[in-house]
């Protein structure tokens, strides 16, 4: 019982730890510029899931971190952009995205799910005595993602930015609250990083008993509970823009944590794990994991096809995250 109250306390700390991150970032991003903003922002937006799965590789939970690696894929792309679309076509009866910068996001999303199910695939056609080429392949596979994230960060904010401008241009009101000022916003952002990085050895300390006591087994925990709390402020902010139809900034949220998760967090994972986990880190997910991230990304193109939105795709989403 004392490992379920003190699972459940650091999970719901992670959550308003994770929202101040994010608000230190974009208050630091205002100050830096777009670029340098945009490279904040693609760094620790998903910084949360990142810290955790590092004390969890530290942990030696291998397989947890692959869960929640899957499992963020899966919930921006069928949970977050679901309800996103869902609320936001409650209040706008059809809404309208840029095509051009959600054609680029799908073509960048199925490199990511590739990269995730050619070492499953690689796993089920070798033999047990080809470890070292099956862990050379997994490293490969981190270096290119990692290029790949390079130069996506390069075309979005340098070469083809206009890409990504949004479909419906609105003048942009001044913020209403104040803006931080530089080191407190540096210092908020440290201080929150480190709190979480407390919170999160406290979370994976607890999570095999936890998950004993109520019979849920460690991947479901990564696949659904982990996904859930890194992302839940990142969650309100895509729901928020779908409402005052900005839903480009949705997509930038849902897709892009997705695309960051996979090209960067997974990655670095995997070379992390060289030096702080018991093993090194693979992605083989097996067949269900090979699932999980091609079904995921293939509605989301088959939805965002057309650069129109209405609630019922919404419910789509939704409807497929439930299954």
């Amino acid at each position: 019982m004392a490992a379920d109250i003190k699972f459940s306390c650091a999970a719901l700390a992670i959550i308003p730890l994770a929202g101040l991150m994010i608000e230190s970032t974009e208050q630091i991003a205002f100050r830096v510029g777009d670029a340098v903003g945009g490279l904040l922002n693609a760094t620790f937006g998903n910084a949360p899931e990142l810290i955790i799965s590092l004390i969890a590789l530290k942990a030696g939970l291998l397989d947890m971190v692959k869960a929640s690696i899957v499992g963020v894929i899966l919930t921006n792309l069928l949970f977050v952009l679901g309800l996103s679309l869902l609320i936001g076509g409650i209040y706008n009866q059809e809404q309208k995205f840029n095509r051009r910068g959600a054609r680029v996001e799908r073509s960048v999303l199925m490199i990511a799910a590739i990269s995730i199910v050619v070492p499953s695939v690689f796993d089920n056609f070798i033999s047990s005595d080809t470890y070292k080429q099956e862990m050379a392949l997994n490293a490969g596979v981190a270096v290119v993602l990692l290029i790949t994230y390079g130069f996506n960060l390069l075309f979005m904010l340098k070469t083809h930015p206009h890409y990504y401008l949004p479909k419906k241009t609105e003048e942009v009101q001044a913020p209403e609250t104040e803006q931080w000022p530089l080191f407190s916003a540096i210092t908020v952002l440290l201080l929150a990083s480190v709190i979480l990085a407390l919170m999160s050895e406290v979370l994976v300390g607890n999570v095999e008993e936890t998950a004993r006591h109520f019979g849920m087994s460690k991947a479901f925990i990564g696949v659904i509970i982990i996904a859930l709390i890194g992302g839940a402020p990142e969650s309100v902010a895509a729901v928020t823009m779908a409402k005052k139809n900005k839903l480009d900034l949705t997509l930038g949220i849902a897709v892009g944590s997705s695309i960051q998760i996979a090209l960067f967090v997974a990655p670095v994972l995997m070379l992390s794990s060289y030096y702080i986990a018991p093993r090194p880190l693979n992605l083989v997910v097996g067949n269900a994991g090979i699932m999980i991230v091609m079904l995921p990304v293939m509605i989301f193109s088959m939805i965002g096809a057309d650069g129109k939105s209405n609630w019922f795709k919404g419910v789509q989403l939704l409807s497929v995250y439930l299954l």
